[in-house]
């Protein structure tokens, strides 16, 4: 099949917007090291992600509609279930665990948006995508250093907050792609974020506030908010819903080697020969999830036959 001029973009809106989300981890760990708390780093973050997302918004006039009359009822779920929930499991994952570890852990929403969406088509994955999410895991088991002799220093809240922060981030994805109202995508993208933004508020406002901050708190949410929340949600906002959820997970494998380097350039953290194998295995197993499965078109069987 021909692939249109919009597809490409597409597709390209995605990787950009993964590569974003892939140097978070390392800047966020810095933010943290410069004795910022969890409460500050996610509200400035958020806040200042919601506010550059609206001021985009608003001083776009010639793509300008009211927000409220489209979806924004599941916009805002989105934003809080997907989006939010992400980062505040993210952020408290970074807490407690190195940077490219954490990214390692958030990677697992490939294999689970993959099986989010056969639950949806109420199709079981093909051969290769069962193959491809079996590569994913033996990889992650060598990128988190199991045979290193590491996994026993890991914090296991640490590896439980990697860990559901994957679904959430899933869960993002997946829903990002169901949402195919035509709406300007800075808009959508300010309509998750503000939900979201209210949770957090809500959440860490207080103690945030009470911990006291200064000029340079604003200057790591402004960076953190714009790598986190305005360019890869505006971007997923475009990409997603043409591509479809599936091929955005794996499009999404841009953000392991861009987080991985990041960290190493920026933090210092060691890749040793094991991780480096373990990233290479869950990109192949990317590689194999788009492998035709050789079964042909309307004989998969349905899990409903199953039941």
């Amino acid at each position: 099949m021909k692939r249109t001029p919009l597809y490409w973009m597409s597709v390209l809106s995605v990787l950009l917007g993964a590569s974003s989300y892939g140097f978070l981890s390392p800047f966020i760990k810095e933010a943290y090291d410069a004795g910022f708390t969890f409460e500050q780093v996610t509200l400035y973050q958020t806040g200042i992600g919601t506010l550059l997302l609206w001021i985009i918004a608003l001083v776009r006039i010639k793509w300008w509609r009211n927000p409220f009359r489209g979806p924004w009822i599941k916009l805002a779920v989105i934003g809080i279930v997907g989006l939010m929930l992400t980062t505040i499991l993210y952020n408290r994952a970074l807490e407690r665990l190195d940077a490219s570890l954490a990214i390692v852990l958030l990677f697992q929403f490939t294999w689970i948006t993959i099986l989010l969406d056969s639950i949806r088509r109420r199709t079981w994955p093909g051969k290769f995508r069962i193959i491809a999410i079996i590569v994913v895991m033996a990889g992650t088991l060598l990128a988190v250093g199991l045979l290193e002799a590491k996994v026993a220093n890991m914090d296991a809240a640490g590896v439980a907050f990697g860990l559901l922060a994957a679904v959430t981030y899933s869960l993002f994805l997946w829903l990002t792609g169901l949402v195919q109202e035509e709406m300007d995508p800075v808009i959508k993208s300010a309509v998750m974020m503000s939900a979201g933004f209210l949770l957090v508020a809500l959440l860490y406002g207080s103690k945030a506030v009470h911990d006291g901050a200064d000029g340079s708190l604003l200057g790591w949410g402004l960076l953190l908010g714009v790598l986190g929340q305005v360019i890869p949600t505006i971007l997923f906002n475009i990409g997603i819903p043409t591509v479809g959820s599936s091929l955005a997970a794996l499009l999404g494998s841009m953000e392991l080697p861009v987080a991985a380097i990041a960290a190493w350039l920026i933090l210092g953290e060691y890749l040793s020969g094991w991780k480096v194998a373990g990233i290479a295995l869950i990109l192949a197993g990317i590689v194999i999830a788009e492998l035709p499965s050789g079964e042909r078109e309307g004989r998969s069987k349905r899990l409903e036959e199953n039941r």
